[in-house]
């Protein structure tokens, strides 16, 4: 395997590592875990875009750019529920939070899809 397709088999395994995270991260929400799980979501949330940023850097340029804004609207949406919720006490609108994380999760699957398709580009 080229050293550019091994590149972007790991992007794809990282766009999973951050789908985990946002899961992880909504799972350690509902309670019921030690902190630990919480930790376990950051670090693979942080860690996931590293990876994919950097194995991506030329990758797909459309579907890096869909993946792109579907992460940034769900971010809006959960993390914007979220804080309306802590500072306001109440939601943006029903659902907005698991809306948003579908997104995120979703988001970060279309990520990996983008560098699957990179694979079957030509060399430039």
């Amino acid at each position: 395997m080229r050293i550019e397709k091994a590149a972007f088999v790991i992007a794809a395994l990282a766009a999973c590592l951050g789908a985990a995270g946002v899961a992880a991260s909504a799972v350690a929400a509902h309670g019921g875990y030690d902190d630990n799980l919480k930790t376990a979501a950051q670090f693979a949330l942080t860690h996931s875009v590293l990876v994919a940023a950097l194995c991506l850097a030329s990758g797909h340029r459309i579907p890096v750019a869909l993946a792109s804004a579907v992460i940034l609207l769900g971010a809006i949406l959960f993390c914007g529920d979220l804080a309306l919720r802590a500072v306001a006490g109440h939601s943006l609108f029903p659902m907005a939070a698991p809306t948003g994380g579908s997104m995120l999760i979703g988001g970060w699957l279309l990520l990996g899809v983008a560098a699957l398709l990179a694979l079957r580009e030509k060399p430039r």
